[in-house]
């Protein structure tokens, strides 16, 4: 007696493993953003104590990544995705901008001009690119996969 094998039931067991890794690939990189971003708050914060200040800046990021990856890693919807998204493409943005552009303080926001690379903000910039690009890529496989559900595949 032989069972019958089923193609797609073969197909989405391989799409849910491929999910589960990349659900928990994108709250790696977005989880050691956040730990870069907590380790070094406190020093970034005592250069300039007054208004929002830098180290305030790296705590709010280090939450926002940190809460990008928890939902990432528990839920995998499509929100979750655009919003790991938007944490880490406005991380990577603000390194890369601040690293190269020197702009004035303005409002509270103090002036973050930073023109060298070092370890942690290497670690923080390459984590923020890569949870940014996993996030892309689950959030376009999140759109497909709602797309083939309503249309009955």
């Amino acid at each position: 007696m032989s069972v019958p094998f089923r193609r797609g039931v073969l197909a989405r067991g391989r799409g849910r493993g491929l999910d589960l890794a990349l659900r928990a690939l994108t709250a790696v990189a977005l989880l050691t953003d956040a730990g870069v971003h907590f380790h070094l708050a406190p020093g970034y914060q005592a250069g300039s104590p007054q208004g929002i200040g830098q180290g305030n800046l790296f705590l709010l990021e280090a939450a926002a990544a940190a809460l990008a990856a928890l939902a990432v890693l528990l839920r995998g919807t499509r929100a979750a995705y655009a919003f790991a998204l938007l944490v880490a493409l406005s991380a990577v943005a603000a390194v890369v901008l601040y690293r190269y552009v020197d702009l004035p303080a303005f409002g509270p926001f103090p002036a973050m001009y930073e023109p060298v690379w070092y370890f942690e903000k290497t670690a923080s910039a390459v984590a923020e690119a890569t949870g940014a690009v996993l996030a892309g890529i689950g959030l376009a496989r999140s759109r497909r996969a709602g797309t083939a559900r309503r249309v009955g595949r």
